[in-house]
């Protein structure tokens, strides 16, 4: 299992989505569930932090347009 921190934010939501699928799934495993959920909430922080940070940049270079 790749490292959050080394995955693009396009694999990190491909990523999610194949946790979800798995969860909604016939054959969800409960034994691995909490697993699932701790991965898939570590995952959207991840995705969460890396739109903050890009909305805040963009910001930053628009307000330079404006000048």
């Amino acid at each position: 299992m790749k490292e959050i921190k080394d995955m693009t934010y396009s694999e990190a939501i491909a990523e999610i989505e194949q946790i979800l699928r798995a969860m909604q799934g016939d054959q969800c495993d409960i034994d691995k569930l909490a697993a699932m959920t701790k991965r898939a909430t570590e995952l959207i922080d991840s995705c969460r932090a890396r739109l903050t940070a890009t909305d805040e940049e963009l910001r930053t270079i628009l307000a330079t347009l404006s000048n």
